[in-house]
């Protein structure tokens, strides 16, 4: 049996309190609360404490300092229950306490993996060129399940998709003396496809956009990747070889075959 000596309030926290057990006919600090373990437990000086008792006050004064830190976690933004559970992993909370904590978040409405995966879809759409295969791998990293990050997604509509993209071609696309045509629209579409959207929608917002050949950028693309071509091949070929090799070469990197033979007339002739 122990008997409470003193309670203080902390001095860097006044919303913590040192209990302190009488010992041996002195004082000796054992253990903190907060105001509500306190008071649940009604603690007060010369109450008398089992071992068991104690063991129960501080199970429930860390659940109390671990849902407070929780509050303070949601205080930024929404999170997931996964989210929430590695952040009090992290902060040395045992698993015991964490799932209990969860499951209070849930019930006051505080932890919704729906309302987040709704609201992050809808931040992304906003702020991101993020397309909806992306997304929906960022909800699932995040601890969302496949059902719930799918029927977020949904609100990512094709036609909001194709006009975010129809506008990020028309501003990001620009004629440039260093690759073809069809070479800029190919990094394009991989570009895209790698934040997430589908064939079919960028396929569609690159013609809408309606993009402009400039014939005077294509063919200067063309020369420097053709003189560049032809100097590597020229150390062993020449010719009609080196022709051929130099118009393979220009082909792959999209560009159009009348061009190519235009090029290989002016600087390559047999």
């Amino acid at each position: 049996m122990h008997v409470i000596a003193k309670i203080s309030v902390q001095k860097r926290n006044s919303e913590r309190y040192n209990v302190f057990l009488l010992e041996n006919g002195k004082e000796v600090y054992r253990f903190s609360v907060d105001e509500k373990t306190l008071i649940d437990f009604n603690l007060r000086k010369g109450m008398t404490l089992e071992n068991k008792t104690i063991e129960a006050i501080q199970q429930k004064d860390d659940q109390s300092r671990a849902y407070n830190m929780s509050i303070r976690y949601l205080s930024y933004r929404m999170r997931t229950k996964k989210e929430m559970s590695d952040y009090l992993e992290k902060k040395e909370i045992d698993e015991e306490t964490i799932q209990p904590i969860i499951e209070k978040l849930e019930i006051e409405g505080l932890l919704d993996d729906g309302a987040f995966a709704d609201a992050f879809v809808s931040t992304r759409i906003n702020t991101s060129t993020k397309g909806p295969q992306f997304i929906k791998r960022e909800l699932m990293q995040k601890g969302v399940t496949a059902s719930d990050a799918e029927a977020a997604i949904t609100k990512y509509t094709y036609e909001k998709q194709l006009d975010k993209l129809i506008k990020w071609v028309s501003k990001n696309f620009r004629p440039t003396s260093k690759k073809s045509f069809q070479d800029q629209v190919r990094s394009m579409k991989t570009s895209l496809m790698q934040k997430g959207f589908s064939q079919d929608v960028i396929q569609e917002a690159i013609k809408e956009a309606d993009l402009e050949k400039d014939e005077d950028h294509e063919y200067e693309a063309l020369r420097i990747q053709g003189e560049k071509f032809a100097r590597k091949y020229s150390k062993k070929d020449s010719g009609y070889l080196l022709q051929q090799k130099v118009k393979a070469a220009l082909f792959r990197k999209g560009f159009d075959s009348a061009l190519i033979d235009r090029f290989l007339n002016e600087h390559l002739e047999s």
